[in-house]
């Protein structure tokens, strides 16, 4: 199984690939400082695989790595940075 991580900005979401099938998605809202994670995702048949980990694990790498602070709208991503403290710097504590 070859799981990958893409950026597809034209839809302004990070996906998930298994075998090249999109098997989950994390969407953001992109403003000039920072990225808003408002929703992730992970189809039922991948679900409990660590997919949503690794999905979210990269796109908070991928923002660190291009100076965007970040905005967990999102529940899961919230508690992915509680989990993940490594994480606690990215957040923007300014609400967009």
């Amino acid at each position: 199984m070859t799981i990958e991580v893409v950026d597809d900005p034209a839809r302004s979401r990070f996906q998930v690939l298994v075998d090249g099938e999109v098997a989950g998605f994390a969407d953001y809202r992109l403003l000039p400082q920072k990225i808003v994670f408002t929703h992730t995702e992970v189809r039922p048949e991948y679900q409990g695989q660590g997919l949503a980990g690794r999905l979210v694990g990269h796109a908070l790498d991928l923002s660190r790595d291009t100076g965007l602070r970040v905005v967990p709208l999102c529940p899961y991503v919230g508690k992915y940075i509680e989990r993940h403290p490594e994480y606690k710097d990215l957040v923007d504590t300014e609400r967009p």
